[in-house]
């Protein structure tokens, strides 16, 4: 029995959660003596606990922004870097680029395999205002997805709440936060709609994408036969494509859910602008100079 761990709320439509289901339901259903165990929602390891786990084959599948294992790999905070990837269409071509093979090489020296590729879109949402320029982050306690952002949002004059997804719904709640970033698909799995009054969606210019993918210990990977080893690699190719196919429709989701999907929670959602995003950039080229290629 592989036990397979995530942050997501589970049998709740998150994605993340489907893809590590389609590779449990197509482990069982392939009749080679392999089934996958999930446990959604942090009930097994807590988000920061995964990849050490996976490293040193405590937990054997998992779910996760790369950038939560940037403190153990620093290069793993690339993908997260604000301005890298833009948009899907480029999100699709990066997974051949040179880029992700140094990325992917680093996770497989540190003891870890990729079975599904998987980049989510980035929004920001506010208790207080619109975030539409730097002069809006001023001042707010930000909960950042990652270090880069964090120093993004910290030059520009916040202070920042360092937290994994799951835990910024009671961040905001109880004021711990003004402000966060994440994936399309956590601030809806995480119903942030509930503690914000503006979103500020990727639309064409996204601030930023975050790599998600769906990996496996290395020692838990050799420990299985071939027809087992198969299996897993096929149905991560599965769950990866089933992925490219829901991508865009989260960002959709995100602003439906957000601006009239629940008549008791409105919320302003509005895309960013073209103009707003390289304001906000240009912070970032501060502390990156030359990072940031059009893409």
């Amino acid at each position: 029995m592989l036990r397979a761990s995530h942050q997501f709320p589970g049998g709740r439509g998150d994605v993340r959660d489907e893809m590590v289901q389609i590779i449990a339901r197509d482990a069982k259903a392939a009749g080679v003596e392999l089934e996958v165990q999930v446990y959604p929602g942090a009930s097994l390891f807590k988000p920061n606990e995964q990849w050490n786990a996976l490293v040193n084959g405590q937990l054997d599948i998992s779910s996760f922004p790369l950038d939560y294992a940037s403190g153990k790999v620093r290069a793993f905070g690339a993908t997260l870097m604000p301005g890298l990837v833009r948009s899907h269409e480029r999100a699709a071509r990066v997974n051949n680029s040179e880029f992700m093979k140094e990325i992917k090489a680093k996770i497989d020296k540190a003891g870890v395999i990729v079975l599904s590729d998987a980049w989510l879109a980035g929004a920001i949402a506010s208790k207080k205002a619109c975030i539409r320029s730097p002069a809006d982050i001023k001042g707010l306690k930000v909960r950042s997805a990652g270090p880069t952002f964090a120093a993004m949002w910290q030059s520009a004059g916040a202070s920042i709440v360092s937290i994994p997804s799951n835990e910024v719904y009671n961040a905001l709640q109880t004021g711990v936060a003004d402000a966060t970033d994440t994936s399309s698909g956590s601030f809806v799995s995480f119903r942030i709609y509930e503690q914000v009054k503006c979103l500020t969606a990727p639309g064409d210019n996204a601030l930023w994408f975050m790599y998600e993918p769906v990996l496996m210990s290395k020692k838990s990977f050799s420990r299985l036969n071939k027809k087992q080893q198969d299996v897993l690699i096929a149905s991560g190719k599965k769950s990866q494509a089933y992925f490219a196919k829901e991508a865009k429709a989260l960002d959709d989701e995100m602003v439906r859910v957000f601006k009239d999907g629940r008549d008791e929670h409105l919320v302003a959602a509005f895309p960013m602008s073209k103009e707003a995003g390289e304001k906000i950039l240009r912070v970032g080229n501060t502390l990156w100079p030359g990072e940031y290629v059009p893409n």
